[in-house]
């Protein structure tokens, strides 16, 4: 008869204790699970939810857990913070239904960041904010840089014709000016003849896209990547395009590597406040000097770094300066980008940008205009590319 592994006359020294810790942990554990249990039901009862995933409301944390995210080109989108995607009162009283807010379109939380914002009254003639501008992005030197080169002429204003038109029908109280936004002076990944790291366009270019404007009652913005060049040497070739009335500019702080030793594309750029005052009052003294209409002045932004000092730019009643979201990604990256960078630090206007390609990968689909309209504040000029 084969005897136990441990007798009661043969206890291994500390069993006692450690039978009594053992059943410590059972009763422990029971306690645990009835109180869980009871206050799971309580819950319940108050009609309680499950935490959405951080930064999102209930029905974005679906999306988020699975589709996998798409960065624009930039640094990690900051962590978000409470009011960036919420779920707000729908009424002071008690007992009535919350409304949940996507990132960016929260009224409290632009209204805490200093939406709307206080600018000079506009002079007449001025575009904003009386209309919309709807944009198309590129060059017609590459078929890759956006849809303005991507498709022939002819084709790519037709395209631009019914973007325009799905504006026109989503706000039709607000009037849609279509524009071309051209990139005048390409960021280059090799110094060139210069030295400088970019290439401006000739005027013959220039002078093409601006009859392709005219030909289909768009307004012509410049858009400037100014490479290891300052944009207080680069703007002034173009002042001869920019008498023009229809003419408005572009400045684009991702390729902004002046006193760097970093090639565009492989490190994203800045611009300061300093900057783009520069450009500003650039553009100012041609208003003046010419007797023009207002000028708009589009900043692309999709990283805090890329703009220093938003809270010192200058406003100027000759200038409406449009703070651009120029990240690429899947919708909820897009209106966290909006929200980080572009609600969170209010200049004047805002600005959204579409990715035909880069947006949809993956299968996300492109946001709708409706959708942009959601957005607080509004979007003013809306880029395609």
């Amino acid at each position: 008869m084969s005897s136990p592994i441990f007798s009661r006359e043969k206890e291994p020294a500390g069993w006692p204790f450690l039978r009594c810790f053992l059943v410590f942990l059972l009763v422990a554990g029971c306690a645990a699970f009835l109180l869980a249990t009871v206050s799971t039901v309580m819950e319940a009862g108050k009609g309680a939810m499950p935490s959405p995933v951080p930064g999102h409301p209930p029905a974005v944390a679906a999306v988020a857990a699975t589709t996998p995210e798409i960065p624009p080109a930039s640094e990690p989108a900051s962590a978000p913070e409470t009011g960036s995607a919420t779920v707000a009162d729908a009424e002071p009283h008690a007992g009535l239904a919350k409304k949940a807010y996507l990132a960016g379109e929260d009224p409290a939380f632009a209204a805490k960041h200093g939406w709307p914002v206080a600018y000079p009254a506009p002079l007449d003639g001025a575009i904003l904010p009386g209309k919309r501008i709807v944009a198309y992005y590129g060059n017609p030197r590459s078929t890759r840089m956006g849809v303005l080169g991507e498709y022939p002429k002819d084709e790519m204003l037709e395209r631009l014709r019914r973007e325009v038109e799905n504006w026109r029908e989503a706000d039709p109280e607000h009037e849609v000016q279509p524009a071309l936004h051209l990139v005048a002076v390409v960021a280059q990944g090799t110094p060139g003849a210069s030295k400088k790291y970019r290439l401006p366009m000739p005027d013959e270019l220039i002078r093409e896209v601006h009859g392709w404007a005219r030909e289909a009652g768009a307004l012509l913005f410049i858009d400037i990547q100014t490479g290891h060049d300052d944009i207080r040497t680069l703007l002034p070739r173009f002042a001869w395009i920019l008498e023009n009335p229809d003419v408005h500019l572009g400045i684009d702080p991702e390729f902004n590597l002046v006193g760097s030793d970093k090639v565009p594309g492989t490190k994203i750029g800045s611009f300061d406040a300093e900057d783009i005052n520069y450009a500003s009052a650039y553009l100012r003294d041609i208003v003046r000097e010419r007797g023009l209409p207002p000028k708009v002045l589009v900043v692309h932004r999709f990283t805090r770094r890329m703009v220093t000092g938003a809270d010192k730019i200058e406003l100027r009643p000759e200038v409406a300066v449009v703070m651009n979201m120029d990240g690429w990604g899947a919708p909820f990256l897009k209106r966290d980008t909006y929200r980080d960078y572009i609600v969170r630090e209010p200049v004047q206007f805002t600005g959204f940008k579409l990715f035909y390609h880069n947006d949809t990968k993956g299968g996300h689909p492109l946001l709708t205009p409706s959708q942009i309209l959601r957005l607080i504040p509004t979007p003013l000029y809306i880029q395609y590319q």
